[in-house]
């Protein structure tokens, strides 16, 4: 009787479904991604009646935000998909 009670309890005990090294990679991931969005928003024109091209399709906006954004998803994708460590 008292070893089908000890099973029981060892079946309720919660496991974590992310782990340590999960968490961190998520909030990498979630670091990459803001400083992404971040270098993708731009600046405010000094007078908005005149239009910079230099200003809106410099290589930070066009190339390096979306890298670093899919860099991110990609990193989320991995921290989610990484199996924890076994304690």
């Amino acid at each position: 009787m008292e070893k089908t009670t000890v099973q029981r309890k060892s079946a309720q005990t919660s496991t974590v479904l992310f782990g340590k090294d999960n968490l961190i990679w998520m909030l990498i991931g979630l670091a990459v991604l803001a400083l992404g969005f971040f270098l993708m928003a731009g600046g405010k024109s000094a007078d908005p009646k005149v239009f910079d091209p230099k200003e809106v399709y410099s290589t930070t906006r066009i190339t390096i935000a979306p890298l670093l954004i899919i860099i991110g998803f990609i990193i989320e994708i991995y921290a989610i998909m990484k199996n924890p460590k076994k304690a």
